[in-house]
Formats: structure tokens, sequence, C-alpha cells
């Protein structure tokens, strides 16, 4: 089984902010990730990512804040 996309959206929140999601079933966990799926779920607010949830191979499930990334 190949990555199923899942969705793909992006939300206008105002003219300035936007959600992302972003996700896909994946046949294997991602390296550092214990689900099946490979996510990318953003909150950006003038062109810049404030906020967001990510699985990266080898990180696996993280969050980037204000330019720094949590484990």
């Amino acid at each position: 089984m190949q990555a199923k996309k899942l969705f793909n959206r992006r939300i206008p929140l105002s003219t300035i902010e936007f959600a992302e999601l972003v996700a896909w079933e994946v046949p294997t966990p991602i390296h550092g990730s214990s689900h099946g799926y490979k996510y990318r779920l953003a909150f950006v607010v003038k062109g810049k990512c404030v906020l967001r949830y990510d699985n990266e191979i080898g990180k696996g499930d993280h969050i980037h804040r204000d330019g720094f990334e949590i484990s």
C-alpha cells in the first residue's frame, strides 16, 4: 500500500490568517511515531507559521511554536 492522502485543506480565518490541515494514511508508522498517519496541522498569520503540529521521519510527533520545536 502506498501513502493515501486523506485531506489537504487551507481554511481562511481572516485576510491575514489561515489554518492548513494535511494528512496521509501510511502503510507503516513514520519513524518516531506509533501511528499510521503522516500529518501537518498549521496556523499561519501574516505569512508566518506561528503554530504547527507535524511528524517527520526521525523526529516523530512534535510541535513548532513561535520558531521553537518542542518534542
